[in-house]
């Protein structure tokens, strides 16, 4: 069952649904390009630890992303406790715990030189939000768009101010950046709202290589149907973060035109 939107679901951009369809989205295009690419090429999901501070978390405060919970049921213990008096004068802190957060991305190498051709990123909160990992992302960025590698960044989140866009793009909810190197300083950038179908791209190689089609929205919905969420999410419920007014409306009348096999409370 794909998702009912016909472009990003914004129920997935939820703090706790991200870090699976993150996770999820990277080895689906990881998966489906590597047949193409073989076997000139070789595609590796690779890992980033990025250290934010606790208090930062995205996750704190955040209600649970699809359905309610039911109340734990307390064990009734019967019999006495001694307990002893509790000391005057403490005060209730909270502690700044260091958060470890992982992060996949993929690259393309060339097997016969190891070389690294093509990068392709999905932006995370880490990336988005202000603070250590943002910095830490943008200057990775400028590394390799002054570098011989290909890059593909990927922003699905609504949240947090996007990175630096270009003066001829039009502002969007949702943005794809291809930036073949042969192109520099030119690239190829799609821009797209809720409302927009998501564009697929293409993923660049080496000049003389055919370029395969990344269907984005093809294998998104393929994550969604295989993470189960058309049988959790809670739709009559406002996505987090919410929505801009007109989003709002536009969604609300989109879902009453969804498929009746779509679940919808």
């Amino acid at each position: 069952m794909p998702s009912p939107y016909p472009s990003m679901d914004p129920y997935l951009e939820h703090p706790r649904a991200w870090p699976n369809i993150h996770h999820r989205l990277i080895t689906a295009i990881a998966d489906d390009v590597a047949p193409k690419l073989l076997p000139k090429y070789q595609v590796l999901v690779k890992e980033r630890i990025y250290q934010v501070d606790g208090q930062d978390s995205i996750l704190i405060g955040a209600p649970d992303v699809l359905v309610g919970q039911q109340p734990r049921q307390r064990t009734q213990v019967t019999g006495t406790l001694a307990t002893a008096p509790r000391p005057a004068g403490a005060v209730t802190v909270t502690l700044s715990i260091p958060e470890t957060i992982r992060q996949g991305h993929l690259e393309i190498r060339e097997i016969a030189t190891s070389q690294v051709i093509t990068v392709v990123e999905v932006l995370s909160p880490t990336n988005k939000r202000p603070g250590r990992g943002r910095l830490e992302y943008e200057t990775k960025r400028s590394t390799l768009l002054s570098s011989p590698c290909n890059l593909v960044e990927i922003d699905l989140l609504r949240q947090w101010p996007p990175l630096a866009i270009p003066q001829e793009a039009e502002p969007s909810t949702y943005r794809i950046l291809v930036s073949p190197q042969e192109m520099r300083p030119q690239a190829k950038w799609y821009g797209f709202n809720l409302a927009d179908a998501i564009p697929g791209f293409e993923l660049p190689l080496q000049p003389e290589d055919e370029i395969p089609i990344v269907d984005l929205k093809g294998l998104l919905d393929g994550v969604y149907d295989r993470s189960g969420y058309g049988l959790v999410i809670d739709y009559a419920q406002d996505p987090v973060p919410p929505l801009e007014a007109e989003d709002a409306a536009w969604a609300r009348e989109w879902l009453k035109l969804a498929e009746p096999g779509q679940r919808f409370r």
